[in-house]
């Protein structure tokens, strides 16, 4: 079989002299560039692609995974909906396992709760409408890739006995918080993302902050070009560009149809990310004609107690700040496992300890 143009981007071929003129690069000053995606997190540490930048370049995660994000509350409020009587909660797999202050959904299944494991919003409407003498409570989690399908599932008449609890939030304002502490050179963007918000969501870094940054998609070729046209805007000073290298699937404006589904359905709001805090304009709240869906209202749900975003000895806000490795964590691999997880960064597919924790063993 021939290859496509698509293979292209997974060549090792074309990969190989990419990663070796990159690890051959001299820098005078040192740069920190950040991402904010964790699949590009797992992409790459499963390539070792951190071994193959220029001395002075560090390449850090960022607050790029939804579920590591997710205030402890949020949790509360779902497992809270999974103590009442006839409630079925249902949740993303990545939210299965999350620590919130006292306990997790699993651990609530394991109680005996109804908690189910779902791929999409559809899922959890369809089983609503299987069980129409129970509540279903989903556990809506995700950034704006995820808010679209959600938003186009409640806008799709779901039955009567379905609502959500609703974590949803954006990636531009927590990105400003970022550059405000003035320690990131350049970022590399997210690709799913970026599908739906289009390169024109990040024109704020070149207007407001003097910062490069580039589109990327998640295959080892996207990621190591990424990191050189970072560098080549570094060095050669402002004014910097946000460059799209993904355009085989994020256009200027993004997608349209799914931000117009989100604000129809969404406002924006301030809200709490874990381990960072209130970031205003950062999250997204059901519009007052659609209260009706929302579960915290709907069945009057207060967690028991004053939710913990982060416990003794755990680093994850330190590492969604991109602040501190994972390896530094004192519990990382030890206490601290994707079996037994003390945060939200070993549990979720997408966290950054998780990634670091998944590859640590291979040798390059």
């Amino acid at each position: 079989m021939e290859n496509t143009y698509f293979d292209s981007f997974s060549d090792p071929d074309i990969a190989g002299p990419l990663a070796e003129k990159l690890k051959s690069i001299t820098l005078r000053s040192p740069l920190t560039f950040m991402h904010v995606c964790g699949t590009h997190e797992h992409s790459i540490a499963r390539a070792g692609i951190r071994s193959f930048l220029p001395e002075k370049l560090r390449l850090v995660a960022g607050p790029g995974c939804p579920v590591c994000v997710c205030p402890a509350r949020d949790i509360d409020l779902a497992i809270e909906a999974s103590k009442r009587v006839g409630v079925i909660v249902a949740t993303f797999g990545d939210m299965f396992r999350v620590p919130s202050t006292r306990t997790s959904l699993e651990e609530m299944k394991a109680e005996g709760r109804d908690v189910r494991i779902v791929y999409s919003p559809i899922d959890a409407v369809r089983i609503a409408r299987e069980n129409p003498g129970r509540e279903v409570v989903f556990m809506a989690v995700g950034f704006e890739t995820t808010a679209a399908p959600i938003a186009a599932s409640l806008a799709d008449d779901p039955p009567g006995n379905f609502s959500i609890i609703t974590s949803l939030r954006l990636i531009p304002p927590a990105m400003k918080v970022l550059l405000d502490k003035g320690s990131i050179e350049g970022f590399i963007l997210p690709g799913h993302v970026s599908t739906i918000i289009g390169r024109e969501s990040y024109l704020f870094m070149e207007s407001g902050y003097c910062v490069p940054g580039v589109i990327t998609g998640f295959e080892t070729v996207d990621i190591l070009r990424a990191i050189h046209e970072l560098i080549k805007e570094a060095i050669g000073g402002p004014p910097f560009n946000v460059v799209n290298l993904y355009k085989r699937a994020v256009s200027e404006e993004g997608n349209k149809k799914a931000r117009e589904m989100i604000s129809g359905l969404f406002e924006e709001v301030d809200s709490k990310w874990r381990g960072i805090g209130t970031i205003p304009g950062s999250g997204l709240k059901l519009l007052k004609k659609y209260e009706h869906l929302d579960a915290v209202t709907r069945l009057d749900l207060q967690p028991e107690d004053e939710s913990v975003d982060v416990f003794p000895g755990c680093i994850c806000h330190k590492v969604i700040l991109g602040e501190s490795e994972p390896a530094e964590c004192p519990l990382f691999g030890e206490k601290c496992t994707p079996r037994r997880p003390q945060g939200p960064c070993m549990v979720s597919s997408e966290g950054t300890c998780r990634a670091r924790y998944q590859y640590r063993t291979v040798v390059r």
